[in-house]
């Protein structure tokens, strides 16, 4: 939503940023970048890559069964 500058006062933007900020919270601010933009793309893409990666490996434990 970042960056398609989304309109902040929407409801559904406002629930999204929310929840993903919650979602990211250990990796908000991990990243140093002088570009705004870049570091949104990197925190919230390393959170999203560790929760694509941990619903991989739970998915295929749970298909073992």
């Amino acid at each position: 939503m970042y960056l398609l500058d989304a309109n902040p006062g929407n409801d559904l933007v406002n629930f999204l940023h929310d929840a993903s900020r919650w979602l990211a919270s250990w990796s908000h601010d991990m990243f140093t970048f002088d570009d705004e933009w870049a570091r949104v793309v990197c925190g919230y893409g390393l959170a999203a890559l560790v929760y694509l990666v941990l619903g991989n490996i739970v998915a295929q434990r749970v298909r073992r069964l």
